[in-house]
């Protein structure tokens, strides 16, 4: 595969020497969004013109490729204070590479902030540029993650696996740390635009939680802001999840070789300054294909229950076990075993010498095992209860279980010779 010193088409740099100097960049990560894209770049130019007329802005449509008419849409929106460039990025398929782009154009145009909002979205206001640019024009925070409301059976991957392990690991209470619209500095868009990452997982699904992990565990100063409802086209966990799993788990658990030094240390966690006041509306309910899940996780029960029984420990495989064992209907998994689960992963993942990708691919399964087991036990509770019960209490667990991970890590460690 050939490697690119930058995302950056010659056509783009051109147009950059041509604007020459922005302080304001708004990056679109875009890939067949024909739905969706004019009503995006619609209220991002409006919340532009409207917040922000002193300043230099520009949008960034950095595209995937697509096959449809996302660009040709996007070149016919315009805007008469702000410029726009837009654009196919080079490199490796997928959203990493794309705010690779942007982040490249930022930096070369000398902006002072950045934000970086979904393509798909349906919800997204005008006063979604000030809520994610004036934390770092205004108050100096660096990294400004979002925080939606969504639906109870929206953002399982979030809900289930990143925010709780995010937040056990390094100790801060990002809602959302894959969230896909956030804010920048300066600062960090240098730090982010030099790593070496580019030709691996965050090149494809796994930017979001690497954008925060390395936000946290680098100092760099992080708050959340307020952006009320999340609509953006749905994605079953049953059906479309599978892919995007793999790669944020698999981008998580990289990162804990890299953040070891700071995870061991971090005992319990603390909110995140929370700003802004744009809580309204109610989010739009999500369905879920229920029985599509609980195939899904029988079926890997199947195949892989003689490697769960290598990779988790007797009592993770029992409770594994017994869940294959029950009726859809009484679907249960506790807290504490699925921390656990999850757990027994990230540790084989840190020792593991064979192929990593297929092994995160392995506890996809049981992913889709537990998110089947909250829907069956959800189904009364609203969101809100939800909310408070269940991911709450779950993120509560993974804390309280963390000694659990240290442990293993330092059993490893007393038979590895140094």
């Amino acid at each position: 595969m050939q490697k690119f010193d930058t995302a950056l088409r010659e056509y783009v740099l051109q147009k950059i020497a041509e604007i020459g100097q922005a302080d304001i960049v708004v990056g679109l990560p875009t890939h067949n969004n024909e739905e969706t894209v004019v009503g995006v770049m619609t209220n991002v130019y409006r919340g532009l013109e409207m917040y922000y007329p002193q300043h230099r802005a520009v949008v960034y449509v950095s595209d995937g490729g697509s096959l449809d008419y996302t660009r040709e849409l996007a070149q016919k929106m315009k805007s008469a204070a702000v410029p726009k460039i837009v654009a196919i990025y080079r490199g490796v398929g997928g959203k990493g590479t794309s705010l690779r782009a942007v982040f490249q154009a930022a930096e070369r145009l000398g902006a002072k902030a950045v934000a970086v909002v979904d393509a798909d979205l349906r919800s997204i206001t005008p006063e979604w540029m000030p809520a994610l640019l004036g934390p770092v024009l205004s108050e100096g925070y660096d990294f400004v993650s979002p925080y939606y409301l969504r639906d109870k059976y929206d953002a399982t991957i979030t809900n289930h696996v990143a925010y709780s392990f995010t937040r056990a690991l390094y100790g801060k209470r990002v809602r959302q740390p894959i969230g896909g619209d956030f804010g920048f500095s300066r600062r960090m868009v240098e730090y982010i635009t030099h790593q070496e990452v580019w030709e691996s997982d965050v090149a494809r699904f796994g930017i979001d939680i690497w954008l925060t992990t390395l936000a946290i565990c680098e100092g760099f100063k992080v708050c959340e802001a307020r952006l009320g409802v999340k609509v953006h086209d749905p994605k079953d966990p049953a059906l479309a999840l599978g892919p995007m799993f793999r790669h944020v788990v698999g981008s998580m658990f990289a990162l804990m070789a890299r953040y070891e030094a700071v995870w061991q240390r971090v005992r319990g966690s603390q909110a995140v300054p929370l700003l802004g006041s744009l809580d309204t509306l109610k989010p739009e309910p999500v369905s879920v294909s229920l029985e599509r899940l609980w195939a899904n996780f029988q079926s890997g029960f199947e195949h892989f229950r003689s490697l769960w029984s290598e990779v988790l420990t007797p009592e993770s495989y029992a409770a594994v076990q017994a869940l294959a064992q029950r009726d859809l209907a009484a679907a249960r998994l506790e807290y504490r075993d699925w921390a656990r689960i999850v757990y027994d992963f990230a540790y084989t993942y840190s020792r593991w010498s064979r192929d990593r990708y297929k092994l995160v691919e392995t506890m996809t399964p049981l992913y889709y095992g537990r998110v089947a087991a909250f829907v069956a036990e959800t189904a009364d509770m609203t969101t809100a209860e939800v909310e408070e019960r269940v991911v709450e209490r779950q993120a509560e667990v993974f804390e309280e279980e963390k000694i659990y991970l240290l442990e293993r890590f330092a059993q490893w460690d007393a038979i590895t010779p140094s």
